[in-house]
């Protein structure tokens, strides 16, 4: 019985340091329709450079009327764990308006200003004459807690895109355009959780401050935390178990009369 009770005990420990997450998040009241502001809201403008680049949030979509030629800077964040996916959309000016084909470039640059690869997608796409819109995208690769100082790795902190047309026609320089803008991001999961953690995000130094939802987790938490605990939580009882196995009832075996 004393062996059932420990047991008992113990599931209900680890229980409870895993619903620890869900609890706190839990007790986090949610912005009703009334107390959001303009930082929840989508942006309809665009900056013109890494300083003044607007922020947006993962499931916004973000709008912006530009000159064909301009560049359009969004920041948005990423926390460890996490996959980013930026997608965007430039409606070209008419046809009859336009004299020859327009080349279009989507970058993605981390906190420290370095270009960041894309997994997949294309992030570079030529449109016709003809066409009445072009389409962009670019999956980064999962956001590392922490990497080596020569690695390029993606590491916490605000991420910058910049949209803009790299090849057109002179005289097609000027001419309108609306912009749109939408990124998603998912978690990874432990699989992709490593040790160690920056001591800060990479956040700029001065303009627009941005964090995802709840603050920067800096990769304390992931799924691997979970396993690592039930694990050692799974590693006592089967200690415990074999002893009390081992042990037997305590009672001396009983000599056969006669002997």
């Amino acid at each position: 019985m004393r062996t059932v009770r420990t047991f008992a005990g113990a599931l209900l420990a680890a229980a409870a340091l895993f619903a620890l997450p869900g609890t706190a998040a839990a007790d986090t009241p949610s912005p009703t329709a009334s107390e959001e502001t303009e930082e929840t809201a989508a942006p309809t403008e665009a900056g013109t450079s890494f300083r003044t680049a607007i922020v947006v949030r993962p499931g916004q979509r973000a709008t912006a009327q530009a000159s064909t030629g301009d560049y359009l800077y969004w920041q948005f964040p990423a926390d460890a764990g996490q996959q980013a996916t930026v997608r965007a959309t430039v409606k070209l000016p008419e046809s009859n308006a336009r004299h020859g084909a327009h080349t279009w470039k989507l970058d993605v640059y981390d906190g420290l200003r370095r270009r960041q690869a894309c997994r997949y997608g294309s992030d570079a796409k030529a449109a016709p004459v003809g066409a009445a819109s072009v389409e962009l995208s670019c999956a980064l690769r999962t956001v590392r807690a922490w990497s080596e100082p020569a690695a390029n790795d993606p590491l916490p902190g605000a991420y910058f895109v910049r949209l803009t047309v790299v090849d057109a026609p002179a005289e097609d320089l000027g001419e309108p355009v609306d912009a749109a803008l939408e990124v998603t991001a998912g978690d990874s999961g432990g699989a992709a959780a490593v040790d160690g953690t920056l001591a800060a995000p990479l956040v700029p130094a001065s303009g627009p401050k941005v964090e995802p939802d709840g603050g920067w987790s800096s990769g304390w938490w992931s799924s691997r935390v979970l396993w690592t605990v039930g694990g050692a939580v799974l590693a006592a009882l089967a200690g415990i178990w074999g002893y009390r196995l081992s042990r037997g009832n305590g009672r001396p075996a009983q000599v056969p009369p006669g002997v």
